[in-house]
Parts: structure tokens; C-alpha cells; sequence
């Protein structure tokens, strides 16, 4: 199962995916329960294997106190696909994907109108739940079938008007990806529209994007 080793990519993705502003004016469950896992999930996001499983069940344990917050049950499904990164074994690999995936399509489908508030981290619970999934999406195998989907949760989010409004971090956060998933596609134009939104705004990203902006020049 070496394509699994693509895995390793949702860390990072899903690091960008919440590099968002802490306070939360909405929240489901109290910020102080969120925070206490969000940087579990944050550690494990980086590259610490060993707060993988952690992430995971400090997330699955918030969700059986509010099992209709979908920001909660997203985070729970992308820690969970990062625990394909953490054996050799096949059918475990397989098993944390599936059950991962399974998690993140349960929170798009609990998405409604009221989520267009933010519910954790200040930002909407819609985008970030769309964010979290897409990146976990495309970062899977491609024999997952997911990219497509992937792609348009990502188109969702950029042309989302509540976009504006989300925390710098967040913002900075879906412009690189999405930068990142145009330069791929040979569309150099959107890419360096994305990252110089970035510049422009100064946002966390910035010295990310710049380096980017380089690498793309002729």
C-alpha cells in the first residue's frame, strides 16, 4: 500500500486548513474543550506521529457530547485519516482512511444554514468543515475516487461570500491551497492571483507566498 504514503500530506493540510484565529464568538461546545484538542490535533498536523491517535480520540470524545457539530466530526474524520500514516499493516491503513472519510462525508451532510455562523475558531462552521474535508479529500490515493469532490469543496469555499469575513488566517489558509491545487493544474494565472491576495493582505501566509510567487515566476 505505498500510495498511503501520500497520507502524510493531510497533516499539513489540515494545519493550514485551521491556522485561524483562536477566539471563537459561537461555539457549540465550550472554547476551552475545543482549544484542549484542537491543539492535540494541531501537534499532530505537524508532524508528531505520536499525537496522531490522540488528536483522534479527543476529537471522537467531543463528538459524543455534541454529535450534531460537524466542525467537531470533521476534525474527528481527518485525525482519524492521519492514523493510516501511523502502520504498515494494509487493511489498518485501509480501515482508518474509510472510517476517516466516512466521518468527514457525515459532517458535510449535517452542514445547514445555521452553520453559516462560526461554530469553533471564529470562522463559519461551513467553510471550515468544507476546507477540512476538501484537503483531506485530495491528499488521499487517488484510487479513493475523492479528488473531484476534493476540488469542488475547494471552489465552494474560495467563492463562498462568508469568505471575506472569516479570520485572516483562515483566509490565507484557502488561498495557498487553492494557489497550490492551480499551479498543479498548469493554471498559473489563479495561482499567483491567489497568492498575491495573500501579499496584499498580509496574511500569515505571506512569506509562504512569496516563496511560492518566486518558484512560479518565468
Amino acid at each position: 500500500m505505498q500510495a498511503f504514503t501520500i497520507l502524510r500530506r493531510v497533516r499539513l493540510l489540515t494545519v493550514s486548513a485551521v491556522f485561524v484565529g483562536l477566539a471563537s464568538t459561537a461555539s457549540a461546545i465550550p472554547e476551552p474543550q475545543f482549544q484542549s484538542a484542537f491543539k492535540v490535533f494541531l501537534q499532530a498536523g505537524s508532524g508528531d506521529n505520536s499525537a496522531i491517535a490522540p488528536a483522534a480520540e479527543a476529537f471522537s470524545e467531543l463528538v459524543k457530547t455534541e454529535p450534531t457539530n460537524p466542525v467537531l466530526l470533521a476534525y474527528a474524520g481527518a485525525a482519524t485519516a492521519m492514523k493510516a500514516t501511523t502502520t504498515w499493516l494494509p487493511w489498518k491503513k485501509m480501515g482508518f482512511a474509510e472510517d476517516g472519510l466516512a466521518q468527514l462525508d457525515k459532517a458535510l451532510t449535517l452542514l445547514t444554514p445555521a452553520h453559516n455562523a462560526p461554530v469553533q475558531n471564529g470562522t463559519p462552521g461551513v467553510l471550515e468543515v468544507k476546507f477540512v474535508a476538501a484537503n483531506t479529500f485530495l491528499a488521499v490515493p487517488e484510487f479513493m475516487h475523492r479528488k473531484e469532490r476534493g476540488t469542488k469543496l475547494l471552489n465552494d469555499v474560495v467563492s463562498n461570500p462568508l469568505l471575506a469575513g472569516a479570520p485572516l488566517g483562515f483566509r490565507g489558509s484557502v488561498w495557498i491551497k487553492a494557489a497550490k491545487e492551480a499551479s498543479k493544474a498548469e493554471n498559473t494565472p489563479d495561482a499567483k492571483r491567489y497568492l498575491d491576495l495573500i501579499v496584499q493582505q498580509q496574511a500569515p501566509q505571506t512569506a509562504q507566498a512569496q516563496a511560492l510567487l518566486k518558484s512560479l515566476a518565468p
